[in-house]
């Protein structure tokens, strides 16, 4: 089983020790309340630990490196030992890539403890930890004080009230996937995702990991995903079928259709199912048909009494990233990814190209219209991107292409027609992406692509934000929209997302890139 995490990485003061500022006295380092215990049950489970902290203190000469040595040796008598100490002497004028929220703290860690940022979390208590973290590719988790802005607290993608609230949250997420038993080895394995692109290539992890355990996968899914599902690897077999009670728009059920489905469905042949959903879907009426079929072992998640349509029924807490919750499902049947396989999103298409990523890509389009950022916006943020020296590739969907070209106006190139995988090899060679929460901020996850999120918070971004990949969180996260679940922005003036300055885009951008080149240098010099 190839775990979660590797590491958890703690920020210092307000998080691991009570904030003192400038503290350069060891007699004055008091431990947060259920530190030590929350920091030991980590170590348990097998993970290392360090300490990722800013310490402007010393270059504003109010403490000098000997004094900042002996504080930070108190704490690792009090509360380690920490397998990596990373400190940051600037302070906040000097541009370094360490201060956070830039993600250099992070990288170095990771690289000390011999992982990546991207199987890491990062434990903080103000906004900039959790902007840190996610320009790295780590999990963030904040545990909020008095100090802490509620802006800080909307815009977490986890938040725990205390360490050892947090330390339990990390430890549950790692045991959802650690798999069930099963009593023999799997044959045919049909998964079902009957879902859009972005769904498809979050399920992609999950579909590895039953694909290591299988003989054969087959794929049942819609025709919004069909494209998304053939980049997956591990699918041996797609079996392309629209279900109504899932479908956004659906057509009404006829019984000559279900019995169709029923038919292809025993052709499979499939030994076990897998079903696969979303929050708001119910897995009972395809596992009915399933069963129909004469599938013999079902495996699903289920709020609901599913009687004996399900033989492993799995429940699993909202909070959960999607790329985990399907792994867990996976794991509830017995199914792991095998060790070096990092859980990040993948696609058969597009590997990066060393060396290629010369330009940033701007995708205005959403297949919902409340995560869609206003055209308006994002034509002037191309503008200042172009003005700042970047090279802007406007990409469309299917219907976009006016306005690609509207938002590209004079300053960005439209990049015409590309089908999913073209897509894909595109932003493959980006330094950047620049979108809202839809499926090309999947697919440039799966590329391994930076990803500036303009994130609109009707739903919640711990869930569907950019997974283990770098990226910066643009938006007003404290919007009323917040949790709706809207599909058309209920607010007048979609201020979560009309509201973001150019200049915002064009810092996030600048940020990407610069830690994207500081892990590159570092990655040749090893």
């Amino acid at each position: 089983m190839s775990p979660l995490y590797d590491a958890v990485l703690f920020d210092r003061d307000g998080t691991l020790i009570v904030d003192v500022p400038y503290n350069g006295d060891p007699a004055r380092v008091t431990p947060m309340p259920g530190a030590r215990a929350a920091l030991d049950r980590l170590r348990a489970a097998g993970l290392r630990l360090g300490v990722v902290t800013n310490q402007s203190g010393l270059a504003r000469g109010r403490f000098t490196a000997a004094q900042l040595a002996a504080v930070n040796r108190r704490v690792d008598e009090l509360l380690g030992p920490f397998d990596t100490w990373q400190v940051c002497p600037h302070g906040p004028a000097a541009g370094c890539g360490c201060r956070k929220p830039a993600p250099g703290l992070i990288t170095a860690a990771a690289r000390a403890l011999g992982t990546t940022a991207n199987r890491c979390a990062v434990v903080g208590d103000i906004g900039r930890d959790m902007s840190a973290a996610a320009a790295a590719g780590a999990t963030g988790v904040l545990v909020p004080t008095p100090v802490t802005r509620p802006d800080e607290v909307a815009a977490a993608p986890t938040v725990a009230a205390d360490l050892g609230a947090a330390a339990d949250l990390l430890l549950h997420r790692q045991d959802l996937l650690r798999p069930a038993a099963r009593s023999g080895p799997a044959g045919t394995v049909l998964l079902a995702r009957s879902d859009s692109t972005g769904d498809l290539l979050l399920t992609g992890p999950a579909i590895r990991a039953v694909a290591a355990g299988a003989e054969r996968v087959v794929l049942l899914c819609g025709p919004r995903g069909r494209a998304a599902a053939a980049l997956l690897p591990g699918v041996d077999e797609i079996v392309e079928w629209e279900l109504p009670w899932i479908d956004p728009q659906p057509d009404r059920i006829r019984a000559r259709d279900i019995a169709a489905l029923t038919t292809r469905l025993r052709a499979t042949c499939a030994d076990e199912a897998v079903i696969f959903t979303s929050f708001h879907q119910s897995a009972l009426p395809l596992a009915l048909l399933l069963r129909v079929a004469g599938i013999g072992r079902i495996t699903a998640i289920s709020e609901d009494y599913p009687g004996s349509l399900l033989d492993v029924r799995h429940r699993v807490p909202e909070a959960v990233p999607e790329p985990e919750r399907a792994r867990s499902v996976a794991a509830a049947a017995g199914f792991a990814l095998p060790p070096g396989d990092d859980g990040a999103l993948r696609v058969t298409a597009g590997a990066p190209r060393p060396g290629a990523r010369g330009y940033v890509v701007v995708h205005p389009g959403a297949s919902v219209e409340a995560r869609a950022c206003p055209p308006d916006t994002l034509r002037r943020a191309v503008a200042a991107l172009a003005a700042a020296g970047n090279r802007v590739l406007v990409t469309s969907g299917p219907g976009e292409r006016r306005l690609a070209a509207d938002v590209a106006g004079t300053a960005g190139e439209p990049a015409g027609r590309t089908s999913l995988s073209e897509l894909a090899a595109l932003l493959a060679g980006a330094s950047c992406v620049v979108t809202g929460n839809t499926g090309p901020a999947h697919l440039a996850a799966a590329v391994g692509t930076p990803v500036v999120s303009l994130f609109a918070p009707t739903v919640p971004y711990g869930k569907w934000g950019p997974y283990r990949v770098p990226h910066v969180r643009l938006g007003r996260p404290d919007a009323a929209c917040r949790d709706t679940r809207a599909t058309r922005c209920p607010v007048p003036g979609h201020p979560c997302l009309a509201t973001i300055d150019p200049a915002e885009v064009v810092a996030a951008v600048a940020r990407l890139r610069a830690a994207t080149e500081a892990t590159d240098t570092a990655e040749v010099a090893a």
